[in-house]
């Protein structure tokens, strides 16, 4: 009962703390990607260079649609006015005649995803517009983890070993040490790609490194461009675009969720259908107790002793007396104790087996402590004796 009992309990707990366990994996996975975004304070954040480039007078703005809705601001004909609200806390931006007027984005990695931009639209930054990465994946080198590294606007702090070590034609270094490049940028047609190795080259970590922040400050407005943060790959949303994501179908939830939390969602469906049948894998099989055999655990206990205390000639004289008695009953002679050849004789006419084999059952040890195994060899001749009488 008081198994019953512990069990139904442990049922219940499990069944109250998974969904707790599902919505904190699944909320932190639905989370925003604090981690290189200007909204985070936190010292992998952006916060403080976005509010610097603010102070500066430095037009500069959050986007948080998709990223093919920008790179399709571009193309839109002269005069034309596309509004866009910059997280629903500062204003509305109207910005005019984007025809021609190219672009800087930013896109800094968020620690989940790999950093990367479409191949497909390469054809925008050959437009004239400009791409900075910060975060690009780059093999690690015998370069010492912090490394403070010349500039033009003063030193510039790097915490990583990995460096850029593919040098092409197209290629231009802008930072560098040693072991490679940290900072490069490619000209595609009008356009360039700048790419940087480290995701915390002005993050909030490096306030104090006034020459990080100068240096991405003077990359993003170099062209003098309208710059967009994207915000999107952090996580934050505008208006248009959450009810966009809820109005979708069931195809598209499917193609854009992880697949740990697919198998998540299947795995809670099984439960609930487990407990709601409650015998979904047939009956309950009752454990019964395993039967004990006294007189085995007695023999088993006994001969344990008598090994231990090394009485195999006391075991062979008392298991020899009981098979003779035994075989004499076998070979129908009564009884009463009788002269071993009188047995042998009646083994011999009964059983047409040699005499030799019943008179190595009978005989006594020939010494006063027979080892093991030659108590052995005689019960495996007692065996043989038994099967010659017809007796298991």
């Amino acid at each position: 009962m008081k198994k019953s009992l512990l069990r139904r309990r442990l049922w219940l707990w499990a069944f109250l703390l998974i969904p707790l366990f599902v919505v904190i994996i699944f909320a932190s996975l639905r989370a925003p990607a604090m981690q290189g975004s200007t909204y985070s304070r936190a010292p992998s954040g952006y916060g403080a260079w976005y509010a610097s480039l603010q102070q500066q007078g430095i037009m500069i703005k959050r986007w948080q649609r998709p990223l093919e809705e920008l790179l399709k601001v571009p193309s839109l004909p002269k005069g034309e006015e596309v509004a866009w609200r910059d997280g629903g806390q500062a204003p509305v931006v109207r910005l005019s005649g984007l025809g021609d007027a190219p672009i800087t984005l930013v896109r800094i990695a968020n620690g989940r995803e790999k950093l990367s931009f479409p191949i497909a639209n390469q054809d925008w930054i050959e437009q004239g517009n400009v791409v900075i990465l910060l975060g690009v994946r780059s093999p690690a080198t015998k370069a010492p983890f912090s490394s403070s590294l010349p500039s033009s606007v003063g030193t510039i702090k790097v915490e990583t070993r990995r460096r850029h070590t593919e040098k092409t034609a197209a290629q231009d270094i802008l930072l560098k040490d040693l072991a490679g490049a940290v900072v490069w940028e490619q000209v595609l047609g009008q356009g360039r790609i700048i790419s940087v190795v480290t995701p915390h080259l002005a993050a909030n970590a490096y306030q104090d490194e006034p020459g990080n922040f100068k240096f991405l400050t003077k990359l993003v407005t170099a062209l003098g461009n309208p710059i967009w943060i994207d915000e999107y790959s952090h996580g934050f949303r505008d208006q248009k675009a959450i009810a966009q994501e809820k109005s979708g179908s069931l195809a598209k939830y499917l193609a854009q969720t992880s697949l740990p939390v697919l198998a998540m969602q299947a795995l809670i469906i099984l439960l609930v259908l487990i407990w709601e049948k409650n015998q979904r894998f047939g009956l309950p099989v009752k454990l019964l107790p395993p039967k004990l055999d006294n007189s085995e655990a007695y023999i088993q206990a006994l001969a344990g002793v008598l090994q231990k205390a090394n009485c195999g000639r006391f075991v062979w004289e008392t298991v020899g007396k009981a098979e003779r008695a035994y075989v004499q009953r076998s070979l129908g002679l009564g009884l009463d104790s009788i002269d071993s050849q009188i047995i042998i004789d009646a083994w011999v006419q009964q059983t047409g087996r040699p005499a030799a084999e019943l008179e190595d059952v009978l005989s006594q040890p020939t010494q006063k402590r027979p080892n093991r195994q030659e108590l052995l060899t005689w019960l495996g001749k007692v065996q043989t004796l038994h099967r010659q009488l017809g007796t298991p």
